[in-house]
Parts: structure tokens; C-alpha cells; sequence
């Protein structure tokens, strides 16, 4: 159908919640809302439903047994399929800590696996490129290898950047490493973002990081220094510095509820970024895996290090954790789906392309119950099946 109109009782719009009422879509964008039907459109009835933007993961490794890791670009689009149809429609495929060579190869089979693809494609879109590591501390390190840290090197950006063909949207550090300061200045100048993340900074020097133009924290209380009333440590910067987002993964494991309360209450909803972190295991039977170049064993909705030293990352999907945020009583229904669609989209620098529903873009959205229980996706407006 080339031109259709979506019934709703909610529709998530860039300023505020309406509905019920029609949503068009023509040619797969979005056209505009209406309090009534449009005449002459066909009707899709999404009665009881909310409609809200695809979702959108700023931090997330793979899905569906497939890593950036592998440097396999037809894996990266197996999992951009997976993603779609777990509501999943904008998505940063995510490096770890590795030699600097396999960070280049493997943004070049993202770049690769974005530039093979057809009209005919339905998959979550790429982009861009988050590069986790390797301008991390040894103390903080969790899931990624120590024997590939080194400190900030410009240069080794903008190799990965020449073979990403420019997609490298965000990039993380430990700002206590020398060369922070000149990295991350040198980052923000090209509209790059830079995190803080992994670890062992200062409130001082997670401060003159913000300065600097860092704008964001890579898994809020995971792989930091935390909160102590005589440091704040990273924690405390993040909790205090408002124009920056902080990510965090509400899967009940890494983080629980009430660490998730404290901060949303310390930054606003606004500001607090939904991520999964979800690695390439993600979407799989429970069992030992390899992740990052590392063992790793996936139990009790969670993935741990095979030496049991750590949790190794998230297998949660948006969709889960969009819900865990609501039941858990910590924010509205439509502020969790803005946490997992237009936030993350802003801390990012990728809202001109994802997470609104707006006249002209591509019509991305999902259909919601009440409850937030994923209906169903839609990307320029087919059914994901």
C-alpha cells in the first residue's frame, strides 16, 4: 500500500502525547496527524494501541549470535533483522576494546553492511558507529580485554573514521588517561561524542572531561567510579552536570530499580538514556558464548564472564527495559518510550535521521499496549513479520 492511515488511541509525537486519532503514511514516511479520518486511505486499525518512533540503541554490540566483533557485514544486517523485530529500528553497532587494527577492520564491515544494502531491506537502520574502547583503565576494564588499552590516540580515530566512511557518531574514554583533554576537544569539533566510561576518574577530572565537551556517560554505574560523599566520583558527575546524558540498562541486573530512580530524579527523564549494551549472544538459548574475544556463559536472563569475575554485558532488549522503567513506577508510559527513542537520538547527534515521528522521515514506529508489551514494528510502513 502506498498510502494508508494509522488508527491509534495514542500517538507519541515530538511535543506531545494525542490521541486517539490518524497518523498518514505515504511512499514509507510519515505524513501528518488528524482527530479524524482521512478520506480516500485505507485504514489500519491499531485500536488500543499506542504508536510511538522505532526504537533506538545507542549502545548495543550485536544480537542474534552476531558481534561487530566478527567483521562480518552479512552478520550485522542478521542482526539489524533480529533487532526490527523486537521494535529495535535505529541502531549504533558498538566496538569493544580491541587491537587497534581490529577496530578498524571491524568499522569497515559495519560501513560495508550498510552500503550493501537494498530497498528491499527491512532491518534496523545503522546510524552509525559507537566505539567502546580502548581508552580504558585496567581497573575498571569488565568486559573488555586489557591487553588492548592504550591511551587516546587521535590518529587511531581517524583511521577508524576513514574506514567507518565518517559513521563514527560517539567514542568512549577514561578522561584520567593523558591526551583525554586534546581527544575530546578534537572530537567535539567534529560533532563527535565523547563518553565517559570505564573508568577511574575524579569528580574533578570527569569535570574538566565535561569541559573539555564529553556529553555523555557510557552505562551509568556499571564500570566506574561510584558516588562517595567526599568524591562523587564519575556517578556524582553525571548526576550533577544537566546538559549531559547518561546511559544505563534497566534490565534489573546491571542496575536495580532504585538506582535507576536516583538517576532519573538526579538528571531528569530527559536526559537519562535507555541502552541495552546487549551483546552479540543476545536473542539466544542460554549457554557459553564467545564475546569480545572473551568466554562468556549466558544465565538467568543475564551474561557473565566464564571466570564468573563480572558481568559481561546486557541480552536485554529496548523493548524490555522500555517496559521495566514503567512497571518498576519510576516514570510515565510515554516518558520511557522518549527515553528509548528521541533521548537517545539526541545524545547521539542522530535526531535529524531517528527517534520522532515527524512529516517526511521514514515511518519507523511500533504499536504498543497499554502496558508498553511490544505489539508490533513497522519500518517505511510495512509490517515487520
Amino acid at each position: 500500500m502506498s498510502a494508508f492511515a494509522v488508527k491509534a488511541d495514542k500517538f507519541v509525537l515530538p511535543g506531545c502525547l494525542k490521541g486517539p486519532g490518524y497518523l498518514t503514511v505515504a511512499d514509507g514516511v510519515f505524513g501528518t496527524y488528524a482527530e479524524e479520518a482521512p478520506e480516500g486511505v485505507e485504514v489500519v486499525d491499531l485500536s488500543g494501541k499506542w504508536v510511538a518512533p522505532g526504537f533506538v540503541d545507542t549502545h548495543i554490540h550485536g544480537f542474534f549470535n552476531h558481534a561487530t566483533t566478527d567483521c562480518d557485514p552479512e552478520g550485522i544486517n542478521i542482526s539489524s533483522r533480529e533487532l526490527a523485530r523486537r521494535g529495535t529500528t535505529s541502531w549504533l553497532p558498538t566496538t569493544f576494546t580491541e587491537s587497534v587494527e581490529s577496530i578498524g577492520r571491524a568499522c569497515r564491515a559495519i560501513a560495508e553492511a550498510d552500503e550493501s544494502r537494498g530497498d528491499d531491506f527491512v532491518g534496523a537502520h545503522i546510524q552509525g558507529i559507537y566505539l567502546e574502547g580502548p581508552f580504558f583503565t585496567s581497573k575498571h576494564v569488565g568486559a573488555q580485554n586489557p591487553a588492548y588499552l592504550i591511551d587516546p590516540s587521535y590518529e587511531a580515530f581517524s583511521e577508524w573514521q576513514r574506514l567507518s566512511g565518517g559513521r563514527i557518531k560517539k567514542s568512549a574514554l577514561a578522561p584520567e588517561h593523558d591526551g583525554s583533554i586534546e581527544y575530546i576537544s578534537a572530537l567535539a569539533a567534529e560533532g563527535v561524542v565523547t563518553c565517559i566510561g570505564h573508568s577511574d576518574a575524579t569528580y574533578a577530572e570527569s569535570l574538566a572531561a565535561v569541559n573539555a565537551g564529553a556529553s555523555c556517560f557510557v552505562h551509568t554505574y556499571n564500570g566506574m567510579r561510584g558516588l562517595h560523599h567526599r568524591e562523587p566520583g564519575i556517578v556524582g558527575c553525571a548526576m550533577t552536570t544537566p546538559e549531559t546524558f547518561a546511559e544505563v540498562i534497566a534490565d534489573g541486573h546491571h542496575v536495580m530499580p532504585a538506582a535507576v530512580n536516583a538517576l532519573v530524579r538526579a538528571k531528569g527523564w530527559d536526559h537519562v538514556v535507555l541502552i541495552t549494551d546487549c551483546l552479540g549472544c543476545g536473542g539466544m538459548p542460554e549457554g557459553n558464548y564467545m564475546s569480545g574475544g572473551l568466554p562468556v556463559v549466558m544465565r538467568d536472563g543475564a551474561c557473565y564472564l566464564a571466570n564468573g569475575s563480572s558481568l559481561a554485558g546486557s541480552i536485554a532488549t529496548l523493548d524490555s527495559v522500555v517496559k521495566n522503567v514503567f512497571d518498576w513506577g519510576i516514570v510515565t508510559a510515554e516518558q520511557a518510550i522518549r527515553m528509548a527513542t528521541e533521548v537517545p537520538a539526541r545524545s547521539a547527534h542522530i535526531d535529524g535521521a531517528c527517534g520522532f515521528i515527524a512529516p517526511g522521515r521514514a515511518a519507523d514506529f511500533v504499536a504498543l499496549d497499554p502496558d508498553l508489551t511490544l505489539s508490533a514494528t513497522y519500518m517505511a510502513g510495512k509490517l515487520v513479520e
